[in-house]
């Protein structure tokens, strides 16, 4: 049976008998509530691997599946074209993004340079308050690994690291980081689900912590850039596995 979008947002603000042209008792349909619903519904089914690589994203059919007119559901392609999920080609509309391989470990090797250099800006400005809420969103991805809430996973994962990068005050370079963490995100998850990673980087991250709640900047820096290049690595292995192609030897090592 198709599951269809229901407004279980927020309830909209009470009627308003100054507000023309409604009947006593009739809420007005918040369209930017559907609009957001649609965004992350789709996001959640390319993340999850419901619409795989490379797939059209024929809009006709994700709104009647959705049960939402056409406008929402552009809206929603369009905000997934910006976060690097959804590519619009002049032949087939929008398709489900792939990245290659080679891209995939250019994406890991950028985001340990990037959140290597955020982390030694972070942490001589970091308050006690802010490392006990890194220590917080861990406790959480914790938990949603032992209950195998998969799709929680990406977004603890960069609730954690943005919460230990936060006290640099790099927003332009933040907003960056986090596109290359959406770009992930499904990568992420199959990788922790196939690969049984999950214990291995709860445990780095609590390294990654300790040198932090140490002060020692210097290992909490090698331990995040091994913590990234390492799980790119293992990506990697899997992917060349899946997809037939014969690994490197850099992939093989993980």
């Amino acid at each position: 049976m198709t599951r269809r979008l229901t407004p279980d947002a927020p309830a909209p603000p009470p009627f308003s008998a100054t507000r023309p042209g409604l009947r006593p008792g009739l809420a007005p349909i918040h369209r930017q509530t559907i609009a957001s619903m649609t965004i992350e519904a789709l996001r959640e089914r390319i993340l999850r691997g419901d619409y795989p690589e490379g797939e059209p994203l024929r809009q006709d059919a994700l709104a009647d599946d959705l049960g939402v007119s056409r406008i929402p559901v552009r809206e929603a392609l369009r905000q997934l074209e910006a976060e690097g999920l959804v590519t619009f080609s002049p032949h087939r509309g929008a398709v489900v993004s792939s990245l290659s391989l080679d891209e995939i470990d250019e994406l890991f090797e950028l985001r340990s340079e990037i959140e290597c250099g955020l982390l030694r800006r972070a942490m001589p400005k970091m308050t006690r308050d802010q490392l006990d809420r890194a220590t917080d969103v861990l406790d959480e991805f914790q938990d949603a690994l032992r209950a195998g809430e998969a799709t929680r996973w990406g977004p603890l994962n960069w609730h954690f690291h943005a919460a230990l990068y936060a006290p640099a005050n790099r927003n332009l370079t933040m907003g960056v980081l986090q596109r290359l963490h959406q770009h992930s995100d499904r990568y992420f998850r199959m990788q922790l689900a196939l690969t049984h990673r999950g214990a291995r980087a709860n445990e780095e991250h609590r390294a990654i912590i300790d040198a932090v709640r140490a002060k020692d900047i210097n290992t909490a820096s090698q331990l995040m850039s091994a913590h990234i290049l390492g799980a790119g690595e293992s990506l990697l292995a899997l992917l060349y596995e899946q997809r037939g192609v014969s690994a490197p030897a850099t992939a093989a090592r993980a």
